[in-house]
């Protein structure tokens, strides 16, 4: 996960995840912080969206800056600060759309799921030709020894955490439903 795009996704996802489980937020109008739904997306935050996202800043790091920098001159607190600050995302994207949740107004959900989204998608679109190499910084800029994102040990770990990030999303999603469908 490109590290400037991981809280903007970040953001839509806690948004999206609050929408799901609007039954259950609804019927408990008690702090958020104490709220089963809560829970699950920090479980998920915490449990998935860290490590996915902390996995490339730590051994993609030139990759996961789209060759802007290189990741050995960024301090490890930057990296730190960016990895917690995309899973407060996910938590912060959830906390602020319960109140619209629990009041039924979906436009102002629907405009936080949407607005960093479309966002996160035209910077990825932007930066395409960036993400399809593999390779240092210097190797990017140098125009000399990069490689195929698909033939590289960057796509399998793009494939790997892509597969344990959706399979994290739809056991996050099941586990809201069931809990809306209890209320």
């Amino acid at each position: 996960m490109p590290i400037p795009f991981a809280p903007l996704i970040g953001l839509a996802m806690g948004a999206a995840l609050a929408w799901v489980a609007a039954p259950e937020l609804v019927r408990d109008d008690g702090p958020v912080a104490f709220s089963r739904p809560f829970a699950v997306v920090a479980a998920f935050a915490v449990l998935l969206w860290l490590p996915v996202v902390g996995y490339f800043v730590g051994f993609h790091g030139d990759w996961s800056y789209l060759y802007l920098v290189p990741a050995q001159r960024v301090p490890s607190a930057v990296d730190l600060g960016l990895i917690l600050l995309s899973g407060g995302a996910v938590m912060g994207g959830f906390w602020l759309s319960v109140r619209p949740v629990r009041k039924r107004r979906n436009g102002p959900v629907v405009a936080m799921v949407v607005a960093p989204g479309t966002l996160a998608v035209l910077g990825l679109t932007l930066a395409a030709h960036r993400l399809a190499v593999s390779g240092t910084y210097a190797q990017f800029h140098g125009e000399f020894g990069t490689e195929a994102i698909q033939a590289s040990t960057l796509g399998k770990g793009v494939l790997l955490m892509g597969s344990l990030l959706t399979l994290g999303l739809v056991w996050t999603v099941r586990a809201l439903v069931t809990m809306a469908a209890e209320a």
